[in-house]
């Protein structure tokens, strides 16, 4: 199914600025902050402080309560990626966002790419200045049950020099790391993609684990990921033979005068308990 999620996207954010106003505060002077509520679930944010290089490790931490979810970085139909924003002038800077492995879920012609139990989004930021450092960033995700609700919160986090351990954050970082797909191997991974020239469908043939331990035994699960808002996760014709999986993925209407020459689209498969995300590079 193509996932268009930009349209539905614009109609949330007319939601969100009317939430804004909700949006819990939270501070502290340590390297996690007070959980932010809602009706939906509970977010706050964990922090490391910065290495020598001011690299610091962080994660958002989300807990949707029984029944809601809240969504991944392509969210599907109706929802919206989280979104992590630092003040401008901080000295703080966010260099990557990670997440974990999603589910999908269906409710009639909506699809959602989400998450139903806790999940702690890794990132990467970077501090210029020396310790002390103060993080000071909104969190923005959406949170659904039979509707959606905006929930935003804004943390403070303010880092001394690394100069003890914390193993609380450091076990949650590292469990949040453990979460995420891994990159390709010799046994997991992309070996040959192709646009078809109507740009319909997209050929892709993979090497899965196989029905070791982990592994699975049907079709994977892909989900492709190509403009900012664009999804595709309908396979035709997916045949397995051993460790290989060939298929198409259906691709619907791109964006006007959409020019594939130079891009890299990401795509993600899950086969079984593994999870292996790469990027395919369109000449």
């Amino acid at each position: 199914m193509m996932i268009i999620s930009s349209v539905p996207r614009r109609l949330f954010m007319a939601v969100i600025s009317m939430g804004a106003a909700l949006a819990a505060h939270c501070s502290a002077h340590a390297e996690m902050s007070a959980w932010a509520e809602n009706e939906g679930g509970r977010m706050r944010l964990v922090a490391l402080a910065p290495d020598a290089a001011g690299k610091i490790r962080a994660a958002l931490q989300i807990e949707p309560k029984p029944g809601w979810i809240t969504y991944w970085k392509e969210p599907g139909n109706s929802g919206i990626p989280p979104q992590f924003i630092i003040a401008a002038g901080s000295g703080v800077t966010l260099d990557a966002m990670a997440y974990p492995v999603p589910k999908h879920f269906f409710n009639g012609a909506v699809e959602d790419i989400a998450y139903d139990a806790p999940v702690t989004l890794p990132l990467s930021l970077h501090a210029a200045g020396k310790a002390p450092v103060e993080i000071d960033a909104v969190a923005f995700i959406g949170i659904c049950k039979d509707i959606c609700i905006p929930f935003q919160a804004n943390f403070q986090l303010k880092l001394g020099p690394a100069i003890q351990s914390h193993p609380q954050e450091e076990a949650i970082l590292a469990a949040a790391d453990a979460t995420l797909p891994k990159p390709p191997s010799a046994d997991f991974g992309v070996t040959a993609h192709a646009m078809s020239p109507d740009r319909k469908t997209l050929a892709l043939t993979l090497v899965l684990p196989g029905e070791g331990p982990g592994g699975g035994k049907g079709a994977p699960d892909i989900i492709v990921t190509g403009p900012g808002g664009y999804a595709f996760t309908k396979q035709i014709g997916g045949k397995r033979d051993g460790a290989t999986f060939k298929t198409d993925v259906a691709i619907g209407k791109l964006p006007k005068d959409y020019d594939l020459s130079g891009k890299r689209w990401g795509v993600l498969v899950i086969d079984g308990g593994k999870a292996m995300e790469t990027t395919l590079a369109f000449e």
